[in-house]
């Protein structure tokens, strides 16, 4: 283990016999192109043979926030995202444990499941700096090596007791908020949402606003009001001209 407050440096992989598995935990609602950009890059970073796209269960710190898609249709779509992808998976252990959904938790899981593997805890920049606030932070320390996925020109500071890495990924301005607010305003979501996840919206009538208006085709269609709303604190749609909420970070993983 490097010293404390050290950056690591990347991992050696010439000759490893342990697999490493990349835990990228979030609420996903919905999954857009940010975050298979983040997935993609990290594994090929650090050489990861799979990073699991973890559908948080009830993201304890956005809880009460918003309301939060179901997590089956949450699921649904990360499965329809990453199914094409190699190396990336969907997973719902949080989704089948119930409850509050934790990363210490869901570590503890994975190194039971997987007592050889190397776990890696891939987190944005901002989230990595309120780690300290996560439930049983120093367990996700101890457990995993942290990879802040940082953006061009935005170095990150983090505690002195965290030793990590550092990933670089292209910067992508999309927000799960926005998508959700242009689903209820009728605005598409072509190219910022993979066309499978896209069907999925369109199938379940997710993100319409409350009294059922919206479309995820651009064409603002009525219809049967969808399982959630868009607004972070009422569910109701954001007023006509007004500017959506932003989700406090892009990659949704804070716990």
């Amino acid at each position: 283990m490097s010293s404390p407050g050290a950056q690591r440096p990347f991992p050696e992989v010439s000759g490893r016999k342990s697999r490493k598995i990349g835990l990228f935990g979030g609420t996903f609602d919905p999954p857009h192109v940010g975050h298979l950009v983040t997935a993609v890059n990290v594994r090929h970073a650090l050489d990861l043979d799979v990073v699991v796209l973890m559908v948080a269960n009830v993201p304890w710190q956005k809880q009460g926030s918003r309301a939060i898609t179901p997590a089956d249709d949450r699921f649904a779509m990360v499965q329809a995202a990453v199914a094409e992808v190699a190396g990336l998976e969907a997973g719902d252990l949080e989704i089948r444990r119930g409850g509050a959904s934790y990363t210490a938790d869901t570590l503890a899981a994975l190194a039971e499941e997987h007592p050889d593997a190397d776990l890696y805890t891939v987190v944005g920049d901002d989230a990595a700096a309120g780690i300290t606030t996560w439930e049983r932070y120093d367990e996700v320390a101890d457990r995993s090596t942290l990879v802040v996925v940082d953006r061009p020109g935005a170095p990150v500071e983090l505690p002195e007791q965290f030793p990590w890495v550092r990933v670089e990924v292209p910067r992508l301005e999309v927000s799960s908020t926005d998508l959700r607010a242009r689903v209820s305003d009728g605005r598409p979501l072509d190219y910022l949402v993979t066309e499978p996840v896209l069907q999925i919206i369109r199938d379940r009538r997710l993100y319409r606003s409350a009294d059922g208006t919206g479309s995820a085709d651009g064409t603002g269609t009525a219809g049967t009001a969808g399982a959630v709303g868009t607004s972070e604190v009422s569910g109701a749609a954001p007023a006509p001209g007004s500017p959506a909420p932003r989700e406090p970070e892009s990659l949704e993983e804070v716990r």
